[in-house]
Order: structure tokens, then C-alpha cells, then sequence
């Protein structure tokens, strides 16, 4: 039966090109540096301002949470901050949740 199917047999290897032409580590490069101007260095200088803006915290500025709480700081310490939301109400929050300062007199305006 094997008369009808022909034997395949594989053709010749093709020759190796060039070892470490170098042209690979061109896109690598560019790979890189493009990850870095537009990942790496904006990150890196959010996380610098936020970190300001949390050592910088007093009481009696206007805050807004990650959450969308907005109030005024009643009192800091190492890792909290109560928030005065309204005349009789207090919330304590972690710093790491406040997302930005408002300028004075933007809660009396809301």
C-alpha cells in the first residue's frame, strides 16, 4: 500500500544568519526608554506630590478623599486624619485616602 502515498522527505536546512547582529537590542532600547517616559517618570512624580501634599497637612485645610468625601481637617497624626464633615459629624480616615487640597472657603460655597 505504500506504493500510492510517496515518501516526504524534508529539504534542506536553511543557513543560520548572522549571530548578534545588534538590530534586536535597538528595539530593546526603544522599548525601555519609552517605558520610562511614559510609565515610569509620570508615576514616580504623582507619588512625589501626594507625598508633599500628605506631609504637608494641617489642621483647618480643605481636603477631599479618594472617596469623594470632602471636609475640613480637624487633626493629624502619623497615619490618620479626622475630617470635620459638617458641624457634628467627624471621620476618622487613613492619609493615604486623601486625594487633593481645596482652596479655603470651597466648603461654604458647596
Amino acid at each position: 500500500m505504500s506504493f500510492l502515498i510517496p515518501a516526504a522527505y524534508a529539504d534542506a536546512a536553511a543557513p543560520a544568519g548572522p549571530v548578534g547582529s545588534g538590530f534586536e537590542w535597538v528595539f530593546l532600547v526603544g522599548f525601555l526608554v519609552i517605558f520610562y517616559l511614559m510609565i515610569w517618570r509620570p508615576q514616580a512624580k504623582r507619588a512625589k506630590e501626594h507625598k508633599n501634599l500628605l506631609g504637608t497637612l494641617q489642621k483647618g485645610d480643605e481636603v477631599v478623599t479618594s472617596g469623594g468625601i470632602a471636609g475640613k481637617v480637624a487633626k493629624v497624626s502619623d497615619d490618620f486624619v479626622v475630617l470635620e464633615v459638617s458641624d457634628t459629624v467627624e471621620l476618622k480616615i487613613q492619609k493615604v485616602a486623601i486625594a487633593a487640597t481645596l482652596p479655603k472657603g470651597t466648603l461654604k460655597a458647596i
